[in-house]
């Protein structure tokens, strides 16, 4: 969208009364300003200003303590201007408002290393380098909860007002008991041209599904993975209730995940993992080769909170083995079925708790270095994944923050002003966190991831 068409939106949408705009920190948490409809035109036009500290905050929003970005350099602003989505309304609030996404940059114009969307635009230009675009689709996983209470427990229907306490898999009564949220939910992303397809009802206690439709534009599917995590959090509260992302909200169901199928097009629209056949090409074996090579080291993105490792458990619906299969999810790298021309790799290691800027740029980034590399993947796994022994990612926060600080696969992917910032981040998270109790720390997650 060209700064007219976003200034257009305003003149077009007359009942818009506020303005807020907002770029994604680290861990996916919406930091920004409210502003007056009448002030807008000079935020489209000019841009606005906050600290690049804002992009590097804990989870509670504080400043990291030993932050260069803070202190150090007199805590110095970006110039934050509107990324090419423009505005979309915000259905969940009361008064007609809408949201304009930025992205951060230094005062000469350029790219500010600590911006995840950048980090994504980075790996995209990698790709556009080599003649390739990957085309993504992202599915995700959260849980209706009422949190009214001391416990968690599933809402009430407002269908049939009873509260029912089972996980119901692909159940579509589950769905109906909903219906009116998922009715609105929907509408809202028509409204905000977020390309949400299937819904189900998962495996844990008022779990569900949707998936958003694959695209071949990486920065706009991450975009609209971050938009509907907000969509929907705010359009359940709307309704009397919450929705998490989190991980792990309940100890006895599976928990979040937030799984990535991806395929790469070359500039004559054709898939270079498609070879005709059910196996697919070398460029899909190099591809796969690549995110097993850094899959250990890249957990503290798919994984990156203390939460984050309570799903990371065998048998439980999140691969914790570095490996790959053919039709096989217990694999932390599946190759799906179907028709040879949509042959395409789905990773299904993150949680939904992840930011969405940094998981694709995570999982692209790998599957390029594999393909430049020509990686190796080794055998595809048949049977249990669990059952069998294998190399496994990092399944506590300490050991996944010393494997990504030690990593040479990381710097290959990330700036490292990146991979500084998030360090910092996660060290000042993991000391304040040890000093919470279970229910503080549910109390956290719940709402912000």
């Amino acid at each position: 969208m060209s700064l007219s068409q976003i200034n257009n939106f305003l003149r077009k949408n007359p009942q818009i009364r506020t303005v807020r705009v907002a770029a994604a920190d680290l861990n996916g948490q919406a930091r920004g300003k409210r502003v007056p409809t009448r002030f807008a035109d000079k935020v489209i036009e000019d841009g606005t200003r906050f600290p690049l500290s804002a992009l590097n905050l804990d989870i509670w929003g504080e400043d990291i303590d030993d932050s260069p970005l803070v202190f150090e350099t007199g805590d110095a602003d970006g110039v934050l201007k509107p990324t090419e989505r423009g505005f979309v309304p915000m259905p969940w609030l009361e008064a007609p408002t809408a949201l304009l996404p930025i992205w951060m940059f230094h005062e000469s114009g350029r790219p500010y290393d600590g911006d995840p969307r950048h980090a994504l635009r980075a790996v995209l230009q990698r790709y556009k380098a080599h003649g390739l675009t990957p085309v993504c689709a992202v599915e995700l996983e959260f849980f209706l909860i009422d949190d009214s209470g001391k416990n968690l427990q599933i809402p009430i229907s407002p269908r049939s007002g009873k509260r029912r306490k089972a996980a119901e898999v692909l159940s579509i009564r589950a769905l109906d008991q909903f219906d009116t949220f998922f009715t609105d939910l929907y509408d809202a992303c028509e409204a905000m041209d977020i390309p949400a397809d299937t819904a189900i009802s998962e495996a844990g206690l008022g779990q569900f599904e949707i998936n958003l439709m694959h695209q071949d534009d990486a920065l706009r599917a991450a975009d609209d993975a971050w938009l509907f995590k907000m969509l929907v959090k705010g359009m359940a509260r709307r309704h009397g209730f919450a929705a998490s992302f989190m991980a792990k909200p309940y100890e006895d169901y599976a928990g979040n995940g937030l799984h990535v199928h991806f395929s790469i097009i070359n500039e004559q629209g054709e898939n270079i993992f498609d070879d005709g056949g059910p196996k697919g090409t070398d460029y899909l074996r190099h591809a796969v080769g690549g995110l097993l090579q850094a899959m250990p080291d890249c957990a503290l993105i798919f994984a990156p909170h203390l939460n984050s490792y309570e799903r990371l458990e065998p048998e439980n619906h999140a691969p914790i083995g570095v490996c790959w299969g053919y039709e096989n999810r217990t694999a932390a790298i599946r190759i799906p079925s179907g028709n040879p021309g949509a042959r395409r790799i789905e990773h299904r290691v993150a949680g939904g708790d992840v930011n969405p800027y940094l998981i694709l740029a995570a999982i692209l980034g790998a599957a390029l270095n594999g393909i430049e590399d020509r990686a190796d993947p080794g055998e595809p796994i048949r049977g249990n994944a669990y059952a069998q022994e294998m190399k496994q990612i990092p399944t506590t926060w300490a050991d996944a923050v010393r494997v990504f600080e030690q990593s040479k696969e990381v710097p290959r992917i990330f700036a490292d002003e990146l991979v500084r910032n998030m360090l910092l981040t996660k060290k000042q998270e993991m000391k304040y966190m040890a000093e919470l109790s279970p229910a503080e720390q549910l109390e956290i997650y719940l709402d912000t991831v």
